[in-house]
């Protein structure tokens, strides 16, 4: 059995025995937490060098300086038409099946202590505050916090250093090549740990939580997993037969990292080995190291649908009924806030609290999200994955760089 296949089998395993672990024995479950904690410790440790090195490398290595302004047009472009589509499909899920409508919960029982926490962590998100925010003070800084859009901009500029001063700045070219090679290595035996990381992150959350949770919440977990599975088929499936890439195949590819998204709920988790995925599928380094990192800012698609399924649900346990027009000034107000937050924590809820604070809704809402919000976070997580993993592919279709000689080479082997 291929290695990449002997991964893919204990993470699954691992999985289930997690969840095993955690509704047998919760207590001890709990205590698991580190593990998961230890393995995402070593994921971040990966991302920083990994990004600065592929995208100089990809960038001024290549020569593709020229075309960098282009790209980054098109890559915005795509990332706010499929937000939009992530709004719309979120918005109309929670018109039609009501995930708030008849939830039987005593509102008055709910405690509001972690809502006032989230609530002071609210952030403004306006777009100059945006701009300004991708503009590193220090890089080494931006490296520690794990800052990938400000990684992004010091890469271009170094790039673009690099390519200004010429020959003599080869033996620094080769070092970053020498750096991404090692990098990718390193990451495979991070990859080793993973179904130690996954087997504490889901023991430790089932432990947390109880299976029993699954019950009360059935509703609105269904209603939004349901939402998340609509939009990978109807825009990512379809975006992917618009540009003839095989969907299946990108799915085939980065299992191991949409794996380990789900488990863990984290994207930084998977971004490593994704990265090297979808390198392997095709995609040229440099729009894989460009689009990634820029989709985990700016295309964060399921936790954008999650968002307006949120709202309204929170609207609709209060018995408030919006307006189409005020559905549609919450949507737009989304389209903006959900994006460059991604290094926040519990960021989905945060924005969320701020969202209904504007518009005068009861923040009772949250505290009920909040009981589930791993287990949510676990189907956004992946579909942010995988949204990301197709914008790479569309953007390299859309500037025919897209190898698919490769991607047919790497879909015969993975048959192996």
């Amino acid at each position: 059995m291929k290695s990449s296949k002997r991964l893919t089998l204990y993470i699954f395993i691992a999985l289930v025995a997690g969840i095993l672990f955690g509704w047998l024995c919760p207590n001890f479950a709990v205590k698991m937490q580190p593990l998961g904690d230890m393995f995402l410790r070593m994921v971040k440790m990966i991302i920083a060098p990994l990004i600065f090195a592929t995208l100089t490398v990809g960038i001024a290595g290549h020569g593709d300086v020229k075309n960098l302004g282009k790209i980054g047009l098109k890559t915005i472009i795509y990332f706010e038409i499929v937000t939009t589509f992530a709004l719309i499909i979120g918005l109309v899920m929670a018109n039609v099946l009501g995930p708030g409508v008849g939830f039987n919960i005593d509102l008055n029982s709910i405690s509001m202590s972690e809502v006032e926490k989230l609530q002071t962590l609210n952030q403004s998100h306006s777009l100059i505050h945006m701009l300004v925010d991708c503009v590193p003070t220090s890089i080494i800084k931006s490296m520690a916090e794990g800052d990938l859009l400000q990684i992004v901009v010091f890469a271009i500029f170094f790039s673009l250093a690099v390519c200004a001063v010429g020959p003599k700045a080869r033996p620094v070219l080769d070092i970053l090549q020498s750096t991404c090679d090692i990098m990718f290595k390193f990451t495979e035996y991070v990859m080793k740990f993973a179904p130690l990381g996954v087997f504490g992150a889901i023991s430790a959350t089932v432990g947390r939580n109880g299976i029993e949770i699954l019950s009360g919440y059935m509703k609105l977990i269904g209603i939004t997993y349901l939402a998340l599975v609509l939009f990978v088929v109807l825009v990512l499936a379809l975006a992917c037969r618009i540009v003839k890439i095989p969907f299946i195949g990108i799915l085939k590819a980065i299992k191991d990292p949409a794996l380990l998204a789900f488990t863990t709920a984290s994207s930084e988790a998977a971004l490593p080995k994704a990265m090297n995925q979808m390198e392997k599928f095709g995609v040229p380094k440099s729009i894989v190291s460009f689009v990634m990192p820029m989709g985990y800012t700016f295309n964060l698609d399921g936790s954008t649908l999650y968002l307006t399924l949120a709202t309204l649900f929170c609207a609709q346990i209060s018995g408030i009924d919006l307006s189409l027009e005020q559905q549609l000034m919450i949507m737009l107000t989304l389209m903006l806030t959900s994006k460059g937050i991604a290094g926040v924590p519990r960021v989905a809820l945060v924005i969320l609290t701020g969202t209904l604070t504007s518009f005068g809704l009861p923040t009772v809402g949250v505290a009920i999200l909040l009981g589930i919000d791993q287990i949510l976070d676990m189907g956004r997580t992946t579909v942010n994955l995988i949204g990301n993993c197709v914008a790479t592919t569309i953007v390299a279709r859309w500037e025919n760089e897209f190898d698919r000689k490769k991607m047919e080479q790497f879909l015969l082997s993975s048959k192996d």
